[in-house]
């Protein structure tokens, strides 16, 4: 059963209309005022709280169920939701497919996230999250040479160091970047399966940062990773400059 909860209102916090009701919002649910499978007041009365009309106002929470931050039952009210991050993950596809660099922008993130992830992992991961990885690590083995489903290996390999960091924060936003991460491995196996030396590069680095992982060493975990990264942007480097010469 949801609880009734009655906001308060401080009347030093002025912004108007739309606004005001994202960022009031946002603060209740940020200061713990509000949470999972609260329910708001009526609408007449949070309007009234606000000092907002009431298509403002349903125009708001509209936009608040679209993100996963409210649901509008009908002859229930609003309730408070837990966001999936996938819903984070379509807004950071959209924002980000307008850049031109947006590959390399989440190559960035998802180096930063990675890196912190693996020193967590090795702290705090499983048996069971050790069997993910290693399953993800036989994928890549036999998938060597498609760039599709060996993309996919990379990808289950390196979320599965994530997922084992056990942080909900690095967890969400990898979730959120990772239809960009999953595109940026398929592209680069695309391109760099073209490099002599590639193969045995993806098979012995994976089973190295394996290996320290599950030898729980922080420091060669973290080192290999970040190695592992500049290695492979080395690598793609060569393949662009190949593809690029002109024939001849």
């Amino acid at each position: 059963m949801t609880n009734l909860i009655k906001l308060t209102r401080d009347p030093d916090d002025a912004p108007g209309g739309y606004a005001k009701v994202f960022a009031f919002l946002r603060e209740q649910l940020l200061s713990g005022a509000l949470k999972t499978g609260d329910r708001l007041l009526p609408e007449r009365d949070l309007s009234a709280l606000l000092g907002v009309g009431r298509p403002v106002l349903r125009e708001a929470l509209r936009a608040l169920a679209m993100l996963g931050a409210v649901e509008i039952r009908h002859g229930v009210g609003t309730i408070v939701r837990q966001p999936d991050a996938s819903t984070l993950g379509e807004f950071f596809t959209f924002a980000l497919a307008q850049q031109s660099d947006a590959i390399d922008d989440v190559m960035e993130a998802r180096i930063a996230i990675e890196c912190q992830a693996v020193r967590l992992a090795c702290r705090r991961a499983t048996l069971a999250d050790f069997e993910r990885i290693r399953s993800a690590l036989q994928r890549i083995e036999a998938t060597i040479d498609d760039p599709v489903a060996g993309g996919e290996a990379d990808f289950d390999f390196h979320n599965g160091i994530v997922q084992a960091g056990r942080s909900e924060t690095l967890r969400s936003v990898y979730a959120a970047i990772s239809g960009l991460v999953h595109r940026s491995h398929r592209g680069r196996r695309e391109l760099i399966l073209k490099v002599p030396g590639i193969r045995s590069f993806l098979i012995d680095h994976h089973h190295r940062i394996f290996e320290a992982l599950v030898a729980r060493d922080v420091q060669r975990s973290d080192e290999l990773l970040r190695r592992h990264f500049e290695i492979g942007d080395e690598y793609r480097r060569k393949a662009f400059e190949t593809t690029s010469r002109p024939q001849g």
